[in-house]
């Protein structure tokens, strides 16, 4: 293997693993908090590279995604106030039926809406032909608007649960959510934020990746299982953790290719997420009980 070929597998693993990276992130978010696995949670990058793609004609690339990104939020947070927060004390399998058809209704709404096509947006910087140079490697600039992203949305959301009032309080609810009820803490708010934000920050990932893989209205189910798996690589809950399975697992993937056919690729994150259920259910850097994490 040449050392273009390897720096051009490497941006690519990242490029995926920033992406289930994200993924992951929403999930733990809404983890933490309210202690459910949101099977949804791709589905939200669906929408958000969706709906952008349709408001792009009429708002422009800037204003289209942060339009995408905040219907999006609503979108989440109507989900958790409408089946989510009258539930008392539901099992862990009712909540993983619930989000799973839940996964299903939206798309097969988004299939309604905007048909069996596929879409994307236009390049943020050049387009399909522009490329940077790195080490004889040819690299698209939409790939550092992915990099970028995942790692601005990871700083931003370490200071907001580190620094602020409300961050505080979302993550005192996932410590102990009994507790902070009686602090005085509206613990159903903060579940309904924890949706939002997974859904604002899924929503923004699919918009940063649709003009590399394009977006059509079952893309979420693939990046749902991804994300999943790389949440559990890292420890679910450990969000920080989700950043380096995420890479590590995109990564995998791209040299795979080197040496099995691209139609198995989606075996690889199946096979991990197997091995790690059976050898190390609390993941590669998580505890045994898994809660609360540092972002």
């Amino acid at each position: 293997m040449t050392l273009e070929l390897f720096i051009q597998y490497l941006f690519a693993g990242i490029t995926y693993g920033s992406i289930y990276a994200i993924v992951a992130i929403g999930f733990n978010i809404i983890y933490n908090t309210t202690g459910i696995i949101n099977f949804a949670q791709g589905e939200f990058v669906m929408l958000g590279g969706m709906i952008s793609i349709s408001l792009l004609p009429v708002l422009g690339l800037p204003l289209a995604i942060v339009a995408a990104v905040v219907i999006t939020m609503i979108f989440g947070a109507l989900l958790e106030i409408c089946f989510i927060r009258w539930l008392v004390n539901p099992g862990v399998l009712r909540m993983i039926i619930i989000t799973i058809g839940l996964s299903i209704l939206t798309r097969e709404a988004a299939l309604h809406i905007w048909g069996e096509s596929i879409h994307s947006l236009p390049y943020f910087v050049g387009n399909e032909i522009t490329s940077v140079t790195i080490a004889g490697a040819r690299i698209s600039p939409q790939v550092l608007w992915v990099v970028g992203a995942c790692g601005c949305m990871v700083i931003i959301l370490s200071i907001f649960f580190q620094t602020t009032s409300v961050g505080r309080d979302m993550r005192a609810c996932a410590a102990n959510r009994t507790a902070a009820t009686l602090c005085g803490i509206n613990t159903r708010n903060m579940v309904t934020l924890s949706f939002m934000l997974s859904a604002g920050i899924g929503a923004l990932a699919g918009c940063v990746v649709s003009p590399i893989t394009s977006t059509a209205y079952d893309n979420g189910t693939g990046l749902a299982i991804k994300g999943f798996t790389v949440a559990i690589l890292g420890g679910l809950g450990n969000s920080m953790a989700a950043v380096g399975a995420g890479l590590l697992l995109g990564i995998i993937e791209a040299f795979s290719v080197h040496i099995i056919p691209l139609a198995f690729q989606d075996a690889i994150a199946i096979s991990l997420l197997l091995l790690i259920l059976f050898i190390r259910p609390h993941g590669l850097f998580g505890s045994r009980s898994a809660g609360l994490k540092e972002f």
